[in-house]
Formats: C-alpha cells, sequence, structure tokens
C-alpha cells in the first residue's frame, strides 16, 4: 500500500488498537482477533521489548493488517521500524527529525502534540497529522475547539478513547482515533483471551458507525 491508502484506511476505519505486546505470537494474535471484529491497525509501541523484531515478523506474516511503530523518538528508530515493516509511526512529542525521515520514505507520521502552538509546528514540519496526547484530560470539545481555526490540521486523539466516546470525538472531527486498554485490555492480552478483544473492536466498530 501506498502512503494515500494507507492513511485512508485510518481514516475509513477511525481505530488504531494501541498496544504494548509481550511476544510476537501474542502480537499476531491480537491482530487476528481485532481483524475478527472490523479493526486492521495496531501501533505497537517501543516501550515494548523486542518491539522491531516483534513487528518484522508481524508485518512477514500479516502483510494485510496495518502494523505501526509508536513511541518513536529518534529518527533512527523510525528508520529501523520502517525498514521492519511499519506502515505508519507515532510519536509521543514533537521530533521534528522523525518527521522528516518518514517524508524521505514517504510513511506517514503521526506527530505528538498538544497546544495549539504544538500542533501547528507539527503541521508545518510535515507531520500527516497530530497525535494530540494525552486526549483524556480535554475530550472530545478540546478536538472541536482545536479544528474551529485548524480545519486544515488533522487530529487523532489519543489517551481516554473508550467506544462510549470515540463517536463523540469522530463528530468533533477527529481523522482517527487511538485506543489503548479500552480496546485491549492488558487482563486479555496475557490471557490470551481473544474472544474479549473481538467483542471491544466490534463495539468500537459499532460506535463509529453509528456516527459515520
Amino acid at each position: 500500500m501506498n502512503k494515500a491508502a494507507i492513511l485512508q484506511k485510518l481514516n475509513s476505519e477511525k481505530v488504531i488498537a494501541l498496544i504494548r505486546a509481550d511476544n510476537p505470537d501474542g502480537l499476531l494474535d491480537c491482530a487476528r482477533a481485532l481483524a475478527a471484529g472490523g479493526l486492521t491497525s495496531i501501533e505497537l509501541t517501543m516501550t515494548t521489548p523486542g518491539a522491531i523484531r516483534m513487528l518484522e515478523k508481524a508485518t512477514a506474516e500479516l502483510p494485510d493488517f496495518l502494523f505501526g511503530l509508536g513511541t518513536v523518538l529518534d529518527a533512527e528508530t523510525a528508520r529501523a521500524g520502517i525498514l521492519a515493516g511499519a506502515r505508519f509511526i507515532v510519536t509521543p512529542a514533537l521530533r521534528p527529525d522523525v518527521i522528516r525521515l518518514c517524508q524521505r520514505y514517504s510513511v506517514p507520521i503521526f506527530s505528538g502534540a498538544l497546544t495549539p502552538t504544538e500542533v501547528v509546528n507539527a503541521w508545518e514540519q510535515g507531520a500527516d497529522a497530530a497525535k494530540i496526547f494525552p486526549a483524556e484530560f480535554f475530550g472530545p470539545a478540546y478536538i472541536k475547539s482545536l479544528k474551529a481555526p485548524l480545519p486544515q490540521i488533522e487530529l487523532v486523539p489519543t489517551g481516554g478513547v473508550n467506544a462510549e466516546n470515540v463517536g463523540d470525538f469522530i463528530k468533533a472531527g477527529a481523522f482517527a482515533t487511538a485506543a489503548g486498554s479500552s480496546l485491549v485490555e492488558a487482563k486479555a492480552f496475557k490471557e490470551r483471551n481473544w474472544a474479549a478483544v473481538t467483542a471491544k473492536a466490534q463495539a468500537f466498530v459499532a460506535a463509529v458507525k453509528a456516527v459515520k
């Protein structure tokens, strides 16, 4: 998939699963469980031990699933992730060197930001969207407030997104959202309760469909 197709798919599904896996098999099984519920993208965080190797195996075995690499702080890590198969890169804060690297490789980059100044800076640096983090402290109303003067900048709220409020974030103008424990609970992942993950994914999909 090219960059435009990846962005279109993320924008269409509206929900990216944000997870910290403990092994490659768990990541693959989690991806399959999410796909069974209608969601086909995961942001694997760099706080996961062995994340790059895990990403490489996952992208090879599930080429149609969108695996991205998150919590990326430098260009070297971004490049390693892209070479391992990451379809998109996410930073927790504004990292211009990471944005430039992703532009060079034509890979979508969501840059961490919170304030209007940070959002505009991320956009001017060339980010495809600003990852609004932590979104739980401000909620959908903050996304709506940002979009009013900055309608040209895509926003991806992260933190505090759940099946009950994801629709509100979308109605407020979010390009997509990222959901962590509210979608893939640590307990479900640890116990390999993939049916629970699929059920959560279905709830998110239903909530998104209700407002699209």
